[in-house]
């Protein structure tokens, strides 16, 4: 979820629960009560900063410790005594404590719904859990939580649409698992004609639009990828290279009879690369990006007169009409036998 929906979201969750009379001064008022559930919902993605390490360090490490739920209650404690310092002490550490805690529990639930996959349990698990049901920007999820700010601030003192936008969330969010599900299904009946045995499945949401789909079966080191609209029931169109780009990828997600599957290998499907893009994938200077990899596709292999090197993208990060984000490259220098890895910039400021 991008920062800007989760720190509002923390701001409508804690404008939800506010207590409806403030009959203690050690009761925050409502503007600072939303103010804190603000940044809290803002503060896990304060991992950002280790993009000042290096791309892969902040690829394997997001959505990591300040997303974990076993460590909410420390960063809920140490951002209360932060808050009550700024407040010079006029409120205790205690009246920020649950506010704080609503607006990371909100900011983590934004996140597990993504693709990505974060570190629920970390530092206890480092396994990275997703459900998977909506994409990083989504402006419907967006809409919702502006919908309800903006009309609790019309009516301070009612809360009802606050609460409603919440409900509207939840409601959203059955439908997102629905769609996941049929897409699931798309999956498995494809992999079913073509006799595909103990394969995995995923199901992935995609931009544009809530009903579009990448549908991953991963047999063995192939992959059998799909980009599904399950709205549509036919191309409302046909693909013309000098439209606009956003057009060209939507006509990319395809009504799920007319599919277009194609096939990507981790290693490539000529013996020469199976056999030395297996070797390069191996070696102990690619070790950050295995480990943040979860599809693993060999793009290509460069060859010149100075070096040799074998390219490789994650499919999470494909999407139509654009060039992979997040490509690396492990190299070996001619006559040495010394490797390196090499990143390639894609079109966003992230990558």
């Amino acid at each position: 979820m991008d920062p800007l929906t989760h720190a509002l979201s923390g701001a409508l969750l804690v404008r939800a629960t506010a207590p409806p009379a403030q009959s203690s001064e050690q009761v925050l008022p409502l503007r600072a009560r939303i103010l804190v559930g603000f940044v809290a919902a803002a503060f896990p993605d304060l991992d950002l900063a280790l993009r000042l390490i290096d791309t892969l360090t902040y690829l394997n490490w997001h959505q990591g410790p300040t997303h974990s739920l076993a460590m909410l209650p420390v960063w809920a404690f140490l951002l209360s005594c932060l808050f009550s310092r700024l407040s010079r002490r006029q409120y205790s550490w205690k009246v920020f404590y649950w506010p704080v805690c609503m607006g990371i529990a909100i900011h983590i639930a934004g996140d597990l719904i993504t693709s990505y996959g974060l570190m629920l349990f970390a530092p206890f698990s480092m396994q990275r859990i997703s459900l998977s049901l909506v994409f990083v920007i989504d402006p419907w999820f967006s809409l919702i939580i502006i919908a309800g700010l903006f009309f609790s601030l019309r009516f301070p003192r009612q809360r009802v649409f606050a609460v409603c936008a919440l409900v509207g969330l939840l409601c959203y969010v059955s439908f997102l698992w629905n769609l996941h599900e049929r897409a699931m299904n798309i999956g498995v009946a494809y992999a079913d004609s073509q006799a595909m045995k103990k394969v995995e499945i995923n199901a992935l949401p995609q931009p544009l639009s809530a009903f579009n789909w990448k549908i991953i079966i991963q047999d063995g080191q192939t992959y059998h990828v799909a980009y599904i609209n399950l709205w549509r029931d036919r191309v409302s169109q046909q693909y013309v290279s000098d439209v606009w780009l956003l057009q060209r990828m939507m006509v990319a997600y395809r009504p799920y009879e007319q599919a277009m599957w194609r096939r990507y290998y981790q290693y490539g499907n000529e013996t020469y690369n199976l056999q030395h893009a297996n070797k390069a994938w191996l070696q102990p200077e690619f070790e950050k990006f295995r480990e943040y990899a979860v599809f693993p596709v060999l793009d290509r292999i460069d060859h010149d007169s100075n070096e040799t090197c074998f390219w490789f993208f994650d499919l999470r990060f494909q999407f139509p009409e654009l060039p992979p984000s997040f490509s690396y490259g492990v190299c070996l220098e001619n006559k040495q036998s010394s490797w390196r890895m090499r990143r390639q910039r894609g079109v966003f400021l992230i990558d």
